[in-house]
Order: structure tokens, then sequence, then C-alpha cells
């Protein structure tokens, strides 16, 4: 077998195994900490389709300015979208503060 053969079948078989390989999608959800009623059920449809389709779901509440000390409320609201959704995905991630940012990963369930 010559070499040039050679590496073209090894490339051939990387490639084969890497589409194979499933890629992880995720769809991000914004909130604020005072986000209304109606905009949240709007949201938490959009994210029942995003796990009902396998993607990761990275919902996060963004705090401007002073909004900051609302972090309870932000957490209220994302261990909510949490327990509404368990039926489709579960948490991967509780509810974390990153700088203005408090994050929260839920995974689809499988199939």
């Amino acid at each position: 077998m010559d070499y040039k053969k050679f590496v073209y079948e090894q490339k051939k078989r990387e490639k084969a195994l890497k589409s194979k390989a499933t890629k992880v999608i995720i769809k991000e959800i914004r909130f604020g900490p005072n986000t209304d009623d109606h905009d949240y059920e709007f949201k938490k449809k959009h994210a029942e389709k995003f796990l009902k389709d396998g993607a990761k779901l990275k919902a996060y509440v963004f705090f401007k300015g002073r909004s900051i000390i609302y972090k309870d409320q932000g957490e209220i609201l994302l261990l909510k979208l949490a327990q509404e959704l368990e039926d489709y995905g579960k948490v991967e991630q509780m509810p974390k503060l990153e700088g203005k940012r408090m994050i929260m990963f839920i995974a689809p369930k499988k199939k």
C-alpha cells in the first residue's frame, strides 16, 4: 500500500466519525428581573419548543444598572421556569450569578 492511499483512507475515516458526532445546540432566553406574566409565558413556550427539538437551553436574567438589588426575584423567576419545564428537560446547572447575569442551563430529556 502506498503512503498517499493510506493518508487518504485515514482522512476518510476521520470524516466519517466526525459526521456521526452530534453537535450540541444551545438556545438562549433572556429575562429581566421584573418580567411580566405574559412575557414570561411567551418565552416559556419558546423554551418548551427548544427543548422538544433537542437543544440545550440557557436561560438568564440580565440585571441593568441598579436592578441588581432584585437578585432574589431573578432567582425565583429562573427556578419557576425550571419547575414548569420539568417535563421537557432537567436542570443541568442551578441559577448562578456571574457579573450582571444570573444563568441557568437546562438539558433536554432523552426520547
